[in-house]
């Protein structure tokens, strides 16, 4: 019998969790296969032909559009695939629709490359750089980065028309990372962006969050 089910590639990481947070959230079926980037799984010729760009997540639905077989790559796509899949956090007020894609390439655009690069000058390439101006630029910009968050969410209690959505998830694993993967807690002094810690607490509660968050993790 063929799969019906929607396969997941991916591992735990900023990026990857946001798909299986997402298929947790929308309650649709998946199987999860683990892309160990670090062993270069990433890089095989079969996971190339999900990702020709060799980056995880990606997802292979069998009955996507015209009950035809899709493949798709790039976290924001995949969560705005999903959304319209299952008709979940995504509004369809235009209006609306608009305010949670504005801030879902916010974090496509800035969020997710200023704050990888943050960690990775900060933590993972002291051995092969010791000039302070990479870690001072991404220092700086990761900081202004959370600071537009916490403007944002000032009053209210998630990121896009105050509702819970595909915007959320693509922003909270990334913002997670600074402290719990990255350390980098005192040095963006964390401690200060009271409204972003409130709303990441609250995203962080969710069940569907919490198991998402295991799928394809790196034990």
């Amino acid at each position: 019998m063929p799969i019906q089910k929607i396969q997941l590639y991916s591992l735990a990481t900023p990026n990857g969790v946001k798909a299986s947070i997402a298929l947790e959230e929308m309650g649709i079926d998946y199987d999860a296969h683990k892309i160990n980037i670090m062993e270069g799984d990433q890089f095989s010729e079969e996971f190339k032909r999900l990702n020709p760009n060799s980056k995880i997540p990606a997802i292979q639905d069998p009955n996507g559009p015209n009950n035809k077989s899709i493949n798709i790559m790039e976290s924001g796509a995949i969560l705005l695939y999903l959304a319209q899949k299952s008709g979940k956090l995504l509004p369809s007020d235009p209006h609306e629709y608009s305010q949670v894609l504005q801030w879902l390439f916010f974090q496509v655009g800035h969020v997710g490359p200023m704050f990888g690069q943050f960690g990775h000058f900060l933590r993972f390439a002291t051995d092969n750089c010791d000039h302070p101006y990479p870690v001072e630029r991404y220092t700086n910009e990761t900081a202004r980065l959370v600071q537009v968050l916490e403007n944002k969410l000032e009053g209210q209690d998630y990121i896009a028309n105050n509702q819970y959505s595909i915007a959320d998830i693509a922003i909270f694993p990334w913002v997670n990372c600074l402290t719990e993967f990255y350390k980098a807690g005192d040095i963006l002094e964390m401690e200060k962006f009271k409204n972003v810690n409130r709303w990441l607490s609250v995203c962080l509660a969710r069940p569907a969050v919490q198991k998402g968050m295991k799928v394809c993790g790196f034990d």
